[in-house]
């Protein structure tokens, strides 16, 4: 992909977050779209794209009323979003499409029409980690976290820290779930669920979702808010079963996806002004962190324990708040795309001062995808 080839020209979450028992899960699709379409002065009819993960694709350009040129119904897990991204800005460039509109919404705390997802018995899941008694995320996630903190010597206390913090840039965030600060303490008390995930290092259960457009850089400054341009772009996929991960202490998909996007946009680690990595429990930016090439081996927990990525660090981190703290509805990705956008514009509730580029990492399912999507405010 071209540099700066293609820009974000709407961006828009659902018009409520958290618990919304009215609102079914397409609908919460519908909701996010049209907030977006109106934040770019676009209708339906101006949409010649669409992408979706958790609802077909095809359901979902019916229910708007939109007959795409292309569609692109990509579902990893909560990365999903961010490999749209890429593939749309390859549509785009490619002439398959002009206008893309990508969209997420789940009914993940309210369960309203909401998608199962729970691998077949005949699936690699199915017959090599399910019959071992796994019970969804959290007890699946502990896997590489236990290995890691074996050899590295992260502590409980690090780990609880990741939570800390998130929840320091939700007290600024009006429309994060829990906002309250928080101490190690009070998340080395908070309830087991998993060893060694507390309930505040497991992120939140919620309902929303969010939507993106993306045209090509020609057509950005036709919309009346501040283009985005996508900068760099990156994807990959290891396993679908974490305990096959070739290092549990390391992330291939990471690794490679975030190499991917660096390289494409040309710049390094010392340009990145604002970072969001997918925190769907405490111990992923940690991952991220080092997988990105910000910190070394063993010392991304001890980074964010220093302060680093907190208000006023040098690295400003999920200044949403987080899956943590602000929102998971299950497939984070969106929301933290949204704030990178936001951050962008420079609409923020916790704005970060002259930002120019940030980064937007994600992941899907345990550890097995990944796509990190490099944006600027910088006109090309």
């Amino acid at each position: 992909m071209k540099q700066k080839s293609v820009a974000i020209v709407g961006a828009a979450e659902t018009t409520e977050l958290g618990v919304i028992p009215e609102t079914s899960q397409i609908q919460l699709h519908g909701d996010a779209a049209i907030n977006a379409m109106r934040d770019s002065g676009l209708k339906p009819s101006d949409i010649d794209g669409v992408a979706t993960a958790g609802e077909s694709p095809v359901a979902i350009a019916h229910y708007l009323g939109i007959t795409p040129t292309w569609v692109d119904g990509t579902a990893v897990g909560g990365c999903s979003f961010m490999l749209h991204v890429r593939h749309a800005a390859a549509a785009i460039n490619e002439g398959l499409c002009s206008t893309v509109l990508i969209t997420h919404g789940e009914s993940g705390r309210s369960m309203v029409g909401r998608s199962r997802f729970a691998p077949a018995p005949a699936s690699l899941q199915g017959q090599f980690e399910s019959p071992y008694g796994p019970a969804g995320p959290p007890t699946m996630f502990t896997v590489p976290v236990l290995r890691y903190m074996e050899e590295y010597g992260l502590t409980e206390e690090q780990l609880a820290m990741v939570a800390v913090v998130q929840r320091e840039w939700a007290g600024y965030n009006p429309r994060a779930s829990f906002r309250d600060p928080i101490t190690v303490d009070d998340v080395l008390n908070s309830r087991m669920i998993a060893y060694p995930f507390h309930l505040l290092e497991c992120c939140l259960v919620t309902d929303g979702g969010g939507a993106l457009i993306l045209v090509s850089q020609e057509r950005a400054k036709d919309f009346p808010q501040k283009p985005v341009y996508v900068l760099g772009t990156g994807e990959s996929v290891e396993t679908p079963m974490v305990s096959q991960m070739e290092d549990f202490t390391s992330s291939k998909a990471f690794r490679v996806s975030g190499k991917k996007a660096f390289d494409e946009a040309g710049i390094t680690h010392a340009d990145v002004d604002h970072l969001m990595i997918y925190d769907a429990f405490a111990h992923l930016p940690i991952y991220g962190l080092e997988d990105l090439g910000f910190v070394k081996r063993g010392e991304g927990g001890p980074f964010i324990a220093e302060g680093n990525t907190r208000p006023g660090g040098k690295l400003p981190l999920n200044t949403n708040g987080g899956g943590l703290s602000y929102m998971h509805s299950g497939m984070y990705g969106m929301y933290a795309l949204q704030e990178s956008v936001r951050q962008m514009r420079g609409t923020a509730p916790a704005q970060v001062p002259d930002a120019q580029i940030s980064v937007s990492h994600g992941v899907g399912g345990m550890f097995a995808a990944s796509g990190t999507i490099i944006m600027s405010n910088e006109a090309p």
